[in-house]
């Protein structure tokens, strides 16, 4: 049925009849049609427009003809519009490359762009055709090598823009926790300031004796000379801020159990204050210990500000190591560098699932010669999908070691492993296949692996393989260690 409601027209019809039509379309342009291998019949269609003739999932094989109209392929994509990705007009057929290539699944729709008309013929007879028609059958294979062609041009470039989503995305992920503390910090530095300067007019309203001024310069540089004390335990934390407040109150200091987990963070305990206890009447003990930690607060938030914009440049520099410029010189890579990087770009992913990466970087030396961003494509897919098979606070493995070899300076190995359902026995064959997956329609292009397999091979003349049972996949790389790879 039609968009508009209207039956379409289907008729059996002697190709005898359709002399005339058959010879206008490509197909049959030089075709015997009293030759054609007992095929002598066909349907003819008469489609109008916005009638559907194959929708997405299994469909019975055909072979369809245009006699006249206009029939359009739409992919359906995951937000629920479609993609044009084909067109055949009058005397253009289509419906060979599912066929030739043996699949009964159809990924698109199907469709009337026109009022048409069209011959089907069903998969015995394409089959009868193909053996007994030369020209129809050079025409068939001519239009199926476009077409694959032209879909994995496409499917290539959809696969590049997915990797370029989840680096993206990662970035966004990565950057977005820094920023937002270094915001926090910075505008919660900015208030310590105004009351670091109302203390301070406050603290210097009588003049300091030389004891007094000594001891607090000796306490200043305790405190810009660190951000953070050594890390200490929750209890032992907790026990050194109760005894600096209990301190800081038998010492008449106001705020006492406000400013005392400040200074301890900084490293700070009683017996280190006693001077300033000392040498200071009880008000102006109080303002000078409150003084104190206003800097000593103010300094951590620089440190905060200073820690958060290193890790953007930390962030920065792996995406410079991730997309290297591919017409630069061959050079040393290391590894483990490259690893690590590609494991920041997806820390998102691997934090939004609870994952936990277990590394064992045993490889020594751990530099292939390359150029380019293939080796981190190969990480970027190995990992993702590792993450994406993992439960819910699972653990991805990653390994490195190196491996002899007869005449040669040897392999280097990286394992990357998962502890998901593992990979069906009946699968794992076809996992480097193009355009195979097993993720649902429109999740995978089924080129990732497929990538994998030919930058590991061809690029660098490695290998690659697999092993895996339910609870433990992994994948394992070898790379040569003294060929310069043409990447």
């Amino acid at each position: 049925m039609s968009k508009a409601g209207q039956p379409m027209v289907i008729e059996s019809v002697p190709l005898l009849e359709l002399g005339e039509a058959l010879g206008r379309t490509l197909p049959f342009a030089r075709a015997d049609l009293s030759a054609l291998g007992g095929v002598d019949r066909a349907e003819r269609l008469k489609v109008w427009a916005g009638t559907v003739l194959v929708e997405p999932g299994p469909t019975a094989g055909s072979y369809w003809v245009v006699l006249e109209g206009e029939m359009r392929a739409e992919r359906p994509e995951p937000d629920g519009t479609r993609t044009l990705v084909g067109v055949a007009g009058p005397g253009e057929g289509f419906g060979e490359t599912p066929l030739l290539a043996g699949k009964n699944y159809s990924p698109f729709f199907i469709e009337a762009a026109r009022d048409s008309t069209l011959l089907r013929f069903a998969e015995q007879d394409f089959w009868a055709l193909m053996s007994a028609c030369p020209p129809l059958r050079k025409v068939v294979l001519a239009n199926m090598a476009q077409r694959l062609q032209t879909y994995q041009v496409e499917a290539l470039h959809r696969e590049k823009l997915v990797s370029l989503g989840t680096m993206a995305a990662g970035l966004m992920h990565e950057l977005h926790n820094p920023g937002s503390a270094a915001k926090r910090a910075a505008s919660q530095l900015r208030q310590n300031l105004l009351r670091l300067q109302q203390l301070s007019l406050r603290f210097n309203d009588k003049p300091k004796t030389p004891l007094q001024l000594e001891c607090m310069r000796g306490l200043m540089e305790q405190t810009l000379c660190a951000c953070h004390a050594p890390a200490m335990g929750s209890l032992e934390q907790s026990d050194a801020e109760e005894a600096m407040a209990e301190w800081l109150a038998a010492a008449g200091v106001e705020n006492a159990f406000t400013i005392a987990p400040a200074l301890v963070a900084i490293g700070l305990k009683p017996e280190e204050l006693a001077c300033a206890k000392d040498a200071f009447e009880a008000g102006n003990f109080s303002d000078a210990l409150n003084w104190l930690e206003a800097l000593v607060s103010s300094v951590t938030l620089v440190c905060a500000i200073e820690e958060s914009i290193a890790r953007v440049s930390d962030l920065v520099m792996a995406v410079k190591k991730f997309a290297y410029d591919d017409r630069s010189q061959a050079q040393a890579l290391d590894i483990h560098d490259s690893l690590q990087s590609t494991l920041t770009i997806l820390g998102h992913k691997l934090r939004g699932k609870r994952i936990t990466v277990e590394k064992r970087f045993a490889a020594h030396p751990s530099l292939i010669q390359t150029r380019g961003t293939a080796v981190s494509q190969v990480w970027t897919n190995l990992i993702d999908n590792a993450a994406d098979a993992s439960p819910e606070g699972g653990a991805v493995e990653i390994s490195t070691w190196t491996e002899p070899a007869e005449g040669g300076a040897g392999w280097l190995a990286v394992c990357i492993g998962d502890h998901g359902a593992g990979i069906p026995a009946e699968v794992l064959p076809h996992i480097f296949e193009p355009f195979f997956t097993t993720k649902p329609q429109g999740s995978g292009t089924g080129l990732g692996l497929e990538i994998v397999h030919r930058i590991v091979t061809q690029k660098f003349g490695g290998t690659i393989e697999v092993q895996s049972v339910p609870g433990d996949t992994r994948f394992i790389v070898r790379l040569p260690m003294s060929i310069a790879a043409q990447a």
